[in-house]
């Protein structure tokens, strides 16, 4: 089965702290668990037209969460890649209007 790199990049996430880390051209996106940072990289680059410098990743664990007198349920676990670009690179301006 051929990903494609909307596969890939599940959603930006969007935060107080990811916002102050665009002007550092920092972005921060929920992703497939099973991307590696080179995928990522290569997807970011496909969709927003933009030079990636660097990627981090985080495993997310999913929250226990109660469903009222039940047994507690649990939220998914998820995986978050922070994006920094390269200084010559332009911005993603979907997070433009957030900030």
């Amino acid at each position: 089965m051929a990903t494609t790199a909307y596969d890939i990049i599940k959603r930006p996430i969007i935060t107080e702290q990811s916002m102050e880390q665009t002007e550092m051209k920092r972005y921060t996106f929920e992703v497939a668990k099973t991307a590696n940072k080179i995928e990522i990289a290569k997807a970011i680059e496909e969709i927003f037209g933009v030079k990636v410098a660097k990627v981090n990743t985080l495993n997310m664990q999913g929250k226990a969460k109660r469903m009222g007198n039940r047994p507690a349920g649990r939220r998914a676990s998820w995986k978050k890649a922070m994006v920094t670009l390269t200084a010559d690179s332009k911005s993603i301006e979907f997070f433009e209007g957030m900030v």
